[in-house]
Formats: structure tokens, C-alpha cells, sequence
């Protein structure tokens, strides 16, 4: 039997390569005979170089940039011949601000700036960021000042700051990556402000309480008035990705890619389905919004085109039946409800992930 194993990452618990490899190691230990084919996936959030770098090759560059709350991180970027992909989460992940000190009214987006300026610096000719898992709502307004536009140290102070700019100009950031080709790489829609922008959707994810939303949107607005005088970018869907980090690409030029498009077709899914028996993807929150373009349906969708059955292992399933079976998922399973418990799933998620993939061989395995 062929299997493909190609989950994402279980946010907070396991990325996607200990997440496929827990699975391989659960399915073998029911078929030994099993063949089975590894492939880590990532939308553009955190894992996103890690997993074009097995698929690809190419060069890892590291470098101290600054973080979220304005200390050092070390981040990489991949470079591949003259493209570049660079992780927004390196930079400004919510994983890099403890719980305590969460705040998207002080959180900056600067560190992605920088590594942009890197990899423009080493020669890429392109440069695809990937958007998800960020501890910002600053519009990417650090980003902006990172490449030049001003005034950097108001813009590098976090989304809350940006109510009082009486003037930005973003020309200096725009001639830093002047004959670049820029790509946003995620799969979240939803403009930079208002009901459904970065502040709204996002923000409370990030440590905003109702009051803060409101204020965070009004200064996004501020921002994007002074910025956007035409008023196209904050409107695009993708711009109130990462925090708005979407709208700053779409300033500089840049357009808006499916992240898991961009790593489907880099990892040659495609090819890679056409002779399975199987499919198993993943994440670790399998809801609503996994219906909606999120990576184990894109993954379902190309099954679907192979008529390769897909399954879904995921640590908490809040999808019904019917609704799975309408994204092209044939079964899902729940990690939480294996395990018994959130906080058995969450003590050794490898080992229960490997008895969940295990008892799910059972089931398909011949």
C-alpha cells in the first residue's frame, strides 16, 4: 500500500516534519510493508523555509534581526538560485512573545523588513514571504520602516502608534526593492480593516480585548489613509494577512499568491498522489476555517483530482461529518479524543499521534 503523509504543523505541539514522521512511525508499526512517502506541508506560516528547504534545496541564510518586542531573534531565509523565501513567523511569530507579554498594539514587524533587506541584498531577483503566525497588527508598517520609509522609529513602535503619524512616505522602502518581485504568500482573504481586517479577525488571537480591536482598526486606518492615498491596497484580500504585513507587500508592489499553492506545487503533490492509495494530512485544529482554503483541504482538493481518499489526523476535529465529506475528506480523527484528554494529547503529542496513526492503519491498511 502506498501512503502519502503530508500534514501541516500541530501549532504549538509538533511541526509538520515530527508531525509526518509520528504518523509514518504509528502506520508502520501496524503494515510494515507499507510504502511511504514523507511530505511536510506549510501554508506560509511557521515551518514554511523548513519545508521548501527539504523540498527544494538551496541555501539557508541566518541572521539576528529584531523581534516583536524589539530584542534580537535569529531568523532564516532560503535562497534558491535568485528567489528567496523568507518566514514572517522567524521574524514576529506570536511563538516568539511569552503569553504574558502579548500585545499587537506594541508587537513590530520590523524583523521581516530586514530579512527582506538580506535577501534582496544576497541577489534575489524574488522574494516570497510567507504570511501566518504573526504576533503583529501593524500593518507591516515595520517592514516599511526596515526598508527606508519614515518615519522608521514611529512606524517600528507597533500598530497602536500609528494613530498619531501625520505623514509617512513610503517612497525610500519602494526604491529598496525597486526590480524586485515581491509575493505575499497565505491563503487568508481578508482586507486590512473592519469587520472581517487583520484587527478584528486576528487581533484577539493575539492578546486584544474588544476595546484594543477598536483602537488597533482605527490606527490601521490612520495609517492606511496616510499611507494608501488611493485606497486600493487595504481593500485587497490578503492585505489583513499577518497582521497586515499583507497591505505593506501590496504597497511595495507586491501581489498575493496561495501559500499552499505556492508549497503544494513546490513539493510536487501532484506527482506524488498519482500513484497512492492514501493520503493522510493534518493540522492541529481541524474547524470551520479548515473548510475555507486552509492546507488539509488544499491538500483534499488535489486528491480528490487523483480520486486518492484522504484522511484527516488532527488534534481536535470540530468538523462534522457531512461537512468533511463535502471539502473531499473521506474520515477524520481526533488526536484529543484518542488520547482522551487536551492535556494527555498535549504531554506527548508524538506518541499519540503515532497510536492514533496506528489504529487508523488498522482501519486501511490491506
Amino acid at each position: 500500500m502506498h501512503i502519502v503523509i503530508a500534514p501541516d504543523k500541530f501549532a504549538g505541539t509538533l511541526s509538520a516534519l515530527e508531525a509526518a514522521r509520528a504518523v509514518a512511525d504509528g502506520w508502520r508499526s501496524v503494515d510494515p510493508s507499507a510504502r511511504i512517502d514523507l511530505v511536510p506541508l506549510s501554508d506560509g506560516g511557521p515551518g514554511f523555509v523548513e519545508v521548501l528547504h527539504t523540498a527544494l534545496g538551496g541555501t539557508l541564510r541566518e541572521a539576528s534581526v529584531t523581534g516583536p518586542l524589539g530584542e534580537p531573534v535569529t531568523a532564516r531565509y532560503l535562497l534558491v538560485g535568485d528567489t528567496a523565501y523568507v518566514e514572517s513567523a522567524q521574524a514576529c511569530g506570536l511563538h516568539l512573545v511569552p503569553a504574558g507579554r502579548r500585545d499587537p498594539a506594541r508587537t513590530t514587524s520590523a524583523g521581516v523588513g530586514e530579512l527582506l533587506a538580506l535577501a534582496v541584498a544576497d541577489g534575489a531577483g524574488t522574494v516570497v514571504v510567507g504570511l501566518g503566525g504573526s504576533s503583529t497588527n501593524d500593518a507591516g508598517a515595520g517592514l516599511l520602516a526596515a526598508l527606508g520609509a519614515t518615519p522608521a522609529a514611529d512606524l517600528a513602535r507597533g500598530g497602536g502608534a500609528l494613530a498619531d503619524i501625520d505623514k509617512v512616505d513610503v517612497a525610500p522602502a519602494r526604491e529598496a526593492v525597486a526590480g524586485v518581485r515581491l509575493v505575499a504568500a497565505t491563503d487568508v482573504d481578508n482586507p486590512l480593516l473592519g469587520l472581517h481586517g487583520a484587527s478584528a479577525v486576528f487581533g484577539p488571537q493575539k492578546g486584544a480585548d474588544p476595546a484594543l480591536v477598536q483602537r488597533l482598526d482605527l490606527a490601521l486606518t490612520a495609517f492606511a489613509d496616510r499611507a494608501d492615498s488611493e485606497g486600493a491596497a487595504r481593500s485587497e484580500p490578503g492585505a489583513g494577512a499577518a497582521g497586515g504585513l499583507g497591505f505593506a507587500l501590496l504597497l511595495l508592489g507586491g501581489a498575493v499568491e496561495s501559500g499552499i499553492g505556492l508549497v503544494l506545487d513546490a513539493v510536487g503533490l501532484a506527482g506524488r498522489l498519482a500513484s497512492a492509495d492514501l493520503v493522510v494530512t493534518g493540522e492541529g485544529s481541524f474547524d470551520s476555517q479548515s473548510l475555507r482554503g486552509k492546507l488539509p483541504h488544499g491538500v483534499a482538493r488535489l486528491a480528490g483530482e487523483h480520486a486518492v481518499p484522504c484522511v484527516v489526523t488532527a488534534g481536535r476535529v470540530a468538523v462534522g461529518r457531512a461537512e468533511a465529506a463535502a471539502a473531499g475528506i473521506t474520515e477524520t480523527y481526533s488526536l484529543v479524543e484518542s488520547a482522551g484528554s487536551v492535556a494527555a494529547a498535549m504531554e506527548h503529542p508524538a506518541r499519540e499521534l503515532r497510536d492514533l496513526a496506528a489504529s487508523v492503519a488498522r482501519r486501511w491498511s490491506r
